[in-house]
């Protein structure tokens, strides 16, 4: 009885012996969708539509109230019509917003929704792959 010395020996002489190495499959050529560097690009582009969209909106609020606080003479001289500058800038607020929800729809539209559409595709797929691997 040759002894093999890459394997540990056996205290007894009954012990079962080791179970052999599993199969290895080879690897998918797409890592699975939650390694997937567009998850990275999803949530960069969704980011970047937020903050614009805030930025938007905020930034020009926090105008109105800094020119209302360290500016008042012109907040109160006249714009337009008679109409102070203060008043034509704070009616100016809501049209900001719409350019705000305007930005946020158009960067969705374009940027963060076909990413979003090719990442479920992607999870449908491999989600296949999964359940016919079982």
């Amino acid at each position: 009885m040759s002894y093999d010395r890459s394997q540990p020996y056996p205290t007894y002489p009954w012990q079962p012996p080791e179970p052999a190495e599993p199969v290895r499959r080879a690897p998918r050529h797409r890592p699975p969708i939650g390694h997937h560097s567009d998850l990275r690009i999803l949530r960069s582009a969704y980011r970047w539509q937020r903050r614009t969209a805030t930025f938007t909106a905020l930034g020009y609020f926090t105008l109105f109230l800094v020119l209302s606080a360290y500016a008042p003479s012109f907040m109160a001289s006249g714009g337009t019509d008679g109409l102070p500058t203060g008043l034509l800038l704070a009616l100016l607020q809501l049209p900001v917003t719409w350019l705000a929800i305007a930005v946020y729809e158009h960067t969705a539209r374009r940027y963060v929704d076909p990413l979003a559409d090719r990442i479920r595709k992607q999870s449908e797929v491999d989600a296949r792959r999964g359940a016919g691997a079982r």
